[in-house]
């Protein structure tokens, strides 16, 4: 089997998820194997046993918790070329490193690579619904290899809502800052670092490929967030940064629309 030294999966664990085995398996079963290692600001045995039984570097951030600091904790822990955060509740096909290093050899000065990707409901894979419709639609201008380096088409983009699925990023931290993510925000936290990140010189590269799986459950952060008011206050400060105001009030409302597909009961989608 072929290895990468110069990858690493670093996987954020939160208190006792009873997917996160699912998550390491799928990591250790990738065609090419690089390292893997379990970041925790909440330790516990459940993670650290488990990052025992599969001879994982278990790493505890005893410094500030929270999403971004986390995940900030995570990228800083992984010393590598290429980092690909892991998110506890999810799984990775096991041909998505190999593609994300496919394309890394063909791109002068990449930022992030990031793939399409499938939702898992109760179980289920479900590669079809409204909200990855939208994404899917949204990114189309990036299958043209051709755009991938400009900022004005990807910063477009982004003006409209953040169709990157943040656990699908490699990112080339050699081209990138120290701290990707800013400690400000619970629920556009992402979608606030790729716009940072898209105004640098390089590469947003994109897979049309299913490499990954976000799992969606009542428990998620994502869920919770979602029936957070806050929610629409970051939302609007997101689309502030690229619109006037009554466009960014009506903009936020078209949103919510298509956040309520991550709503369990609301919308199951299509396999």
């Amino acid at each position: 089997m072929k290895s990468y030294k110069n990858h690493t999966f670093a996987v954020c664990a939160y208190k006792e998820s009873p997917y996160l085995e699912e998550c390491v398996h799928s990591l250790e079963a990738q065609t090419v194997q690089s390292n893997i290692i379990i970041v925790t600001s909440t330790p516990n045995e459940y993670i650290k046993g488990l990052a025992d039984g599969h001879r994982i570097p278990y790493i505890v951030n005893t410094g500030e918790g929270g999403i971004t600091q986390d995940w900030n904790f995570a990228y800083a822990q992984a010393k590598t070329k290429f980092i690909t955060i892991a998110h506890q509740d999810d799984v990775y096909d096991s041909n998505y490193l190999e593609t994300m290093l496919a394309l890394a050899k063909n791109v002068k000065r990449p930022l992030i690579f990031f793939s399409d990707y499938y939702e898992i409901r109760e179980g289920m894979k479900v590669t079809k619904n409204r909200l990855l419709t939208i994404k899917r639609l949204m990114l189309l201008p990036l299958r043209i290899r051709l755009l991938w380096n400009s900022r004005w088409v990807r910063r477009r983009i982004l003006s409209m809502g953040s169709p990157i699925c943040c656990p699908s990023v490699m990112f080339a931290a050699e081209n990138l800052p120290e701290v990707v993510f800013r400690n400000r925000f619970r629920a556009c936290e992402d979608w606030e670092a790729w716009e940072a990140l898209s105004r640098l010189k390089g590469a947003f590269v994109y897979s049309t490929k299913l490499l990954m799986g976000h799992r969606i459950h009542e428990d998620s952060e994502t869920s919770a967030i979602i029936g957070d008011n806050m929610r629409s206050v970051e939302e609007y400060e997101m689309y502030r940064k690229f619109w006037s105001a009554w466009i960014a009030k009506f903009l936020v409302r078209q949103y919510a629309k298509g956040q309520d597909s991550n709503k369990l009961k609301d919308e199951k989608g299509e396999t």
